[in-house]
């Protein structure tokens, strides 16, 4: 799932025009995500210019390890 910073956003209605979904409208002065319609493909992430959105961490329930995919090692 993506995740908005509301602290950080702008509202400019960037990652709107480039989502292939639709699942992020401009409701007002609110970005909105369709997590249903969402296939978190992150070209909203991309290109957001200020770093807004990005894609939530996963908790594993068995270990509590976190796993997300923003995160390269090596």
């Amino acid at each position: 799932m993506i995740i908005i910073d509301r602290y950080k956003c702008g509202y400019c209605g960037a990652c709107v025009s480039v989502c292939p979904t639709d699942a992020i409208v401009l409701v007002g002065t609110w970005i909105r995500i369709d997590e249903g319609n969402c296939n978190t493909c992150k070209a909203c992430v991309n290109i957001c210019p200020v770093g807004a959105l990005e894609l939530e961490p996963k908790i594993d329930s068995e270990n509590g390890t976190v796993h997300n995919s923003n995160v390269k090692i090596g």
